[in-house]
């Protein structure tokens, strides 16, 4: 048997994980990168040595002054069933509200390094060669997508025996160029020029 999140399970789901993403925007101390959670990283104030990507966290992708939950402030969505067409209502504007997620201009061409999971979008030989970067597991695939300026496009120069959901480092420049795919809204996207298996530290 097939467990398929109730229209509401998945609403609340895109909306606690916005506010999440709002508060990490907002919080400049980010948490510690790890295999269970890629959300970590160093501060946007940490250098790179010379001719290194800047290892970045997730949230220097999200604007500072974006809030998610503008719109939805006040709502109580205990009342809501799955049958109400206000629920369905809501859905479709906090999809739109994620879609449409802006991305953070500073990070247009800046060579970085970012960790997060897999979810292909392309594959050739049994390499996967096109494919979603996101920053939890289950993204895209279990729930709801994240926000746009949560999702990076990446094309990779080289191919690489990867599944979905694994865990990786990509290394490349960063671009805010928009895609729409039917796994997601990205609002960022990167040719990387590697794409490795994450380790759980920068190298």
């Amino acid at each position: 048997m097939t467990l398929v999140p109730s229209l509401r399970s998945r609403f609340l789901i895109a909306v606690l994980y916005g506010a999440a993403v709002a508060a990490s925007a907002a919080d400049p101390a980010p948490q510690s990168t790890s295999a269970t959670n890629p959300l970590g990283g160093k501060s946007a104030a940490a250098k790179p040595a010379p001719g290194q990507p800047r290892l970045i966290a997730w949230e220097e992708l999200v604007p500072k002054d974006w809030d998610p939950m503008k719109e939805f402030k006040g709502m109580d969505l205990s009342k809501l069933q799955d049958g109400d067409p206000r629920a369905n209502d809501l859905l479709l504007k906090m999809q739109e509200v994620s879609n449409n997620a802006p991305t953070n201009p500073a990070m247009n061409g800046v060579e970085i390094k970012l960790p997060g999971f897999i979810v292909p979008l392309e594959e050739n030989k049994g390499e996967v060669t096109e494919f979603l970067l996101v920053p939890y597991f289950g993204a895209c695939i279990h729930t709801p997508p994240p926000p746009a300026n949560q999702i990076v496009h990446v094309r990779a120069r080289q191919g690489a025996k990867f599944r979905a959901m694994d865990t990786v480092w990509i290394t490349g420049k960063l671009q805010t160029l928009r895609n729409d795919s039917m796994m997601g809204v990205s609002g960022y996207h990167m040719t990387a020029d590697s794409v490795t298996k994450y380790t759980g530290g920068a190298k």
